[in-house]
């Protein structure tokens, strides 16, 4: 079982800079070589049991993919970057170290030991670069030691933290503005909360899921009981309401009226406009036709008025000859 830490991380919280300098760097990577995850170092500070992880920075790595024991990661750019770092913010120390995982892999246990070197109660941050599962991209732990019941000697493995993704109201600002370069057409209130509704609720559904999936392997045999984790959820199970109370039942009805309601007005009301907007259409069509019809009046009065000039002009011009013809013969 993991020996306990008195000085326990209560909470991770990684801000948007990290990610974006991650995904970055995985990007970068990808396009040099087939290169399967990226290592880099955290950089932040303690706080009341919390790190705040405000920066990072990459690091060269590289690995067997057919002997995983085999690796290299440089130390001595490691401390060249960070003896950079430093100069610039001082406040920001080595906190830990990240990988793109996106599952923990067999030897990041002894590159963990190396970056205990620099920083003697390391996090492991996996931030996944494609995510491609609902839910946040990170996932935090820390090493401890593991003591096993045979009397064998202890040996080093990982123990969960949570994670969030917080940010300051500079790097808020900042997110903003890059977000505003996204081109989406469905952007607006009602088409967001719609999606995060919809988010929220596959994400419900894979974490049901697992929980499903965890009490069948334990109701078989396959995984040992875990008190903290039954009680856990025995406590989310007393958080659900009752539905057999008729208050409840009651409540529901007329929480659900009163939303259809809304969607009956919002319904009518989207009829009568379209109604509406048909009807300035016609208008508009007949009063066009109208105008036209008057232009094509002038336009042919006009033309015979001129035909009518042209022809006094011939006469005129006619009569005028057959005076001078006259004047001749005489």
């Amino acid at each position: 079982m993991p020996v306990q830490d008195p000085h326990k991380l209560s909470k991770v919280v990684i801000h948007p800079l990290v990610l974006l300098s991650v995904v970055d760097h995985f990007n970068r990577m990808g396009k040099v070589g087939n290169v399967k995850r990226v290592v880099g170092v955290l950089l932040g500070s303690h706080r009341q049991g919390v790190l705040d992880v405000s920066n990072s920075f990459a690091v060269p790595f590289d690995e067997d993919d057919k002997d995983r024991s085999v690796w290299f990661l440089d130390h001595d750019y490691l401390e060249n970057m960070y003896h950079m770092f430093k100069k610039v913010n001082a406040r920001e120390k080595v906190v830990g170290w990240y990988h793109t995982g996106p599952k923990l892999h067999q030897n990041d246990v002894r590159i963990n030991e190396l970056i205990r070197r620099y920083c003697p109660n390391s996090v492991l941050v996996i931030i996944d670069a494609k995510p491609k599962d609902l839910g946040l991209p990170t996932e935090a732990y820390i090493a401890v030691e593991e003591v096993h019941d045979d009397g064998t000697p202890t040996s080093k493995t990982f123990e969960h933290v949570p994670s969030e993704i917080g940010a300051e109201e500079a790097e808020e600002v900042g997110v903003e503005h890059l977000l505003r370069d996204i081109k989406d057409t469905t952007v607006g209130t009602l088409s967001q909360r719609v999606t995060n509704q919809l988010m929220g609720l596959k994400g419900l559904f894979s974490q049901l899921r697992d929980i499903e999936n965890y009490l069948e392997k334990v109701s078989l045999g396959t995984l040992p009981i875990n008190h903290q984790i039954i009680y856990h959820l025995q406590d989310i199970f007393n958080l659900l309401p009752d539905i057999n109370l008729r208050e409840f039942v009651r409540s529901m009805y007329i929480k659900t009226n009163d939303q259809m309601l809304v969607v009956y007005i919002a319904s009518l009301i989207r009829s009568i406009i379209a109604l509406h907007n048909l009807i300035n259409n016609k208008i508009q069509n007949r009063d066009a036709e109208k105008n036209e019809g008057k232009e094509k009046k002038v336009t042919s009065a006009g033309d015979t008025k001129e035909q009518g000039k042209a022809a006094g002009e011939k006469g005129d011009t006619a009569t005028s000859d057959k005076k001078d013809a006259a004047t001749k013969k005489k």
